[in-house]
């Protein structure tokens, strides 16, 4: 997609006009803002109607969190999938959604007595905050600027100043604090020039083994100037959306791993002079940051394919013995690859005495280095039988 100056759109900024108009749709159903999605009819029972009315999204990335998670919402809008999302992570779970609007934010805060009565727990918050700097408390920085006249050039400083301590010290969401990271048709409305960002924001805030579930909006083609140039295609999720391949890279380039596309609409939900607008929930992890250490293991790459590679450039023949350090070992053992590979462990487990793994060009691992090279052992042929099959 080009990168184009979208500080100004017909004399309107990206951010007003997405203030705007979800402001109104805040007040106001705004049935064309997005394209809807059906969720389990058991889940939404306990929300009420206003916010299913306003809630505006394109797919559903609630399938990928689990039980017990603590789990962020990114622009969450009326906050119907935090509220449902409630329910999936249970009463030890925790929810917390972060839009930058602020009839959105009140609207979601106004029934969460009321849905944690429904369900029996209260689990979820909503925080004020930028998705793309989710160290930045907005309502803390509105409490202490109170009066800021910023148009002082000292003023303006103190400003930067303030704004660097409240991230520091009170971040809305801090490091490595969060199990999975949702947004449903959110990405889109930020700016070209702050994308980089959200995603590594994205990445801060999960802990190692966490993950990301994003759907939103992807184009077949890039998106002409002039369609990035108008404020109502900008705000209704089109102008901004992402080319679905720099989508995926975009997880790539910021760090993770297992990036894959979980669900893609088949039919275009808009085309718009012959460009193909559909909604796509891309899952991605993180956790291969840690160091490569040698342990005796080995993987097996099961097929179909003759051959595949990963992010990190390892290499897997089918049916043949790859060597990988015990980092890369444990993480295939883990969705999304785990079903693909057959795991070797080592007849002696390798413990302090490992050494660093050269993972920087593919090695085949020789059975003998799993055994063990004194190994000889003979077995007798085995006469027992289990369910009535014998070997």
């Amino acid at each position: 997609m080009k990168t184009v100056n979208t500080t100004s759109l017909n004399g309107e900024s990206t951010e007003a006009a997405v203030l705007s108009r979800y402001a109104s749709a805040a007040t106001v159903k705004e049935s064309a803002l997005c394209c809807p999605h059906s969720y389990p009819r058991e889940l939404l029972e306990v929300i009420p109607k206003e916010i299913l009315e306003k809630d505006y999204g394109c797919g559903d990335p609630t399938p990928y969190v689990r039980a017990v998670e603590t789990v962020v919402d990114l622009g969450s809008g009326s906050g119907k999938v935090c509220y449902i999302l409630a329910q999936v992570v249970g009463p030890k779970g925790r929810v917390i959604g972060v839009d930058c609007n602020r009839e959105m934010i009140d609207l979601a805060r106004r029934y969460r007595s009321m849905v944690a009565s429904r369900i029996g727990y209260a689990n979820v918050e909503f925080r004020y905050g930028m998705i793309q700097d989710l160290a930045l408390d907005l309502e803390l920085l509105t409490d202490q600027t109170r009066g800021l006249c910023i148009s002082n050039p000292e003023n303006w400083l103190m400003l930067g100043q303030i704004e660097d301590r409240l991230r520091r010290e009170q971040p809305v969401i801090a490091d490595k604090s969060v199990d999975c990271v949702v947004s449903n048709c959110v990405l889109n409305l930020v700016r070209l020039e702050d994308r980089r960002k959200l995603f590594a924001e994205v990445f801060r805030v999960l802990g190692p083994g966490g993950r990301a579930a994003i759907s939103d909006i992807v184009s077949d083609e890039d998106v002409p100037e002039h369609l990035q140039n108008d404020p109502e295609l900008w705000s209704g999720c089109i102008s901004g959306a992402f080319r679905e391949d720099q989508f995926l890279k975009a997880f790539e380039e910021a760090g993770f791993y297992g990036i894959h596309i979980a669900a893609r609409q088949a039919e275009p939900w808009r085309t718009i002079e012959g460009i193909e607008f559909r909604s796509a929930t891309v899952v991605a992890y993180k956790g291969k940051e840690e160091p490569c250490w040698e342990r005796n293991q080995a993987v097996i790459y099961r097929g179909p394919f003759k051959k595949v590679e990963d992010d990190n450039g390892h290499v897997y023949y089918r049916g043949e013995r790859m060597a990988v350090c015990d980092k890369t070992f444990q993480i295939l053992r883990k969705e999304p690859y785990g079903e693909h590979f057959e795991f070797i462990e080592p007849r002696e487990p390798v413990g302090s005495e490992a050494q660093p793994f050269d993972c920087s060009r593919p090695r085949h691992r020789h059975p003998r280095e799993t055994k063990g090279y004194e190994y000889h052992v003979t077995t007798e042929v085995s006469h027992t039988c289990t369910d009535g099959r014998c070997c």
